[in-house]
């Protein structure tokens, strides 16, 4: 016969047991934020090879796999880009006809920020009064200008646009503004004017990984900003060395012309 006192503990326990929430799977207890390491001047150290492992140079929204162009899920915060409706269908034109109007297909520079989530690395290296970065495509360099260094006076229209850089904690924020309007996003044609003005966020969140954001704002096409995020990777290889990529318009021609190319295929 079972005691009395041991009914009334099994009860309890048991009423406990379902009133607790069920554990989450994977769930650790809390943890202080990742401290990165600091330079000499005292700020995070993000210098490194660093690369994405994503799509979004391909599209920054959702899209499906056709021949060529791999199947991948957006990166934009909320999952559509803004559009005003008077700027859509330039959108879609672009699509449509991005094996002739696609700058990257003219070996243009890329901009701020689609050359970031371009399948190149790049070199991020840190001084005390800026942070340079390297990229492996068209060997392009970016000065982010700190100390409070403002920008030139305008209007200017630069491919890569005018950097100037703050940090908050340990994330590099970096202000951009003086764009052209002839870079797109992405090859699926989302583009921009040149009131562009896009705010990058650098954030180490693990010895080798950063999160990478970019509020995009353009009253000129988008109906409110807008934001994408996406973690970049540091190369692991014992030389992560940054190596020759030459663009050659000629060659990107060849596949225009060639009616089996998948290069510029529009994604379902």
């Amino acid at each position: 016969m079972v005691p009395r006192w041991f009914a009334r503990l099994f009860v309890v326990v048991t009423a406990c047991s379902v009133l607790l929430p069920p554990p989450v799977v994977g769930q650790t207890s809390a943890t202080a934020p990742y401290a990165p390491p600091l330079t000499a001047d005292g700020h995070p150290d993000l210098q490194g090879v660093w690369q994405v492992l994503n799509t979004a140079a391909w599209d920054l929204e959702d899209h499906g796999a056709s021949l060529g162009v791999p199947a991948g899920r957006g990166v934009v915060d909320g999952g559509r880009i803004p559009y005003l409706p008077s700027a859509l269908a330039r959108k879609q034109e672009h699509a449509e006809g991005r094996a002739r109007l696609d700058p990257e297909a003219k070996c243009f520079l890329p901009g701020v920020p689609r050359i970031t989530y371009m399948p190149h690395p790049f070199q991020i290296v840190q001084q005390a009064d800026k942070v340079s970065i390297l990229y492996e495509y068209q060997h392009a360099v970016r000065y982010i200008y700190l100390n409070g260094n403002p920008h030139p006076e305008g209007p200017i229209e630069w491919w890569m646009g005018d950097s100037r850089g703050r940090w908050e904690g340990n994330t590099l924020v970096v202000d951009v503004i003086h764009f052209n309007d002839l870079t797109w996003f992405d090859r699926a044609g989302n583009y921009h004017s040149s009131a562009l003005h896009v705010i990058e966020r650098y954030t180490p969140t693990g010895p080798d990984h950063l999160l990478y954001e970019a509020t995009i704002e353009d009253p000129q096409v988008f109906s409110e900003p807008w934001t994408i995020s996406m973690p970049l990777y540091r190369r692991q290889e014992t030389h992560s060395d940054l190596f020759e990529y030459q663009c050659h318009a000629y060659l990107l021609e060849q596949e225009w012309n060639n009616p089996e190319s998948t290069f510029f295929t529009q994604p379902e």
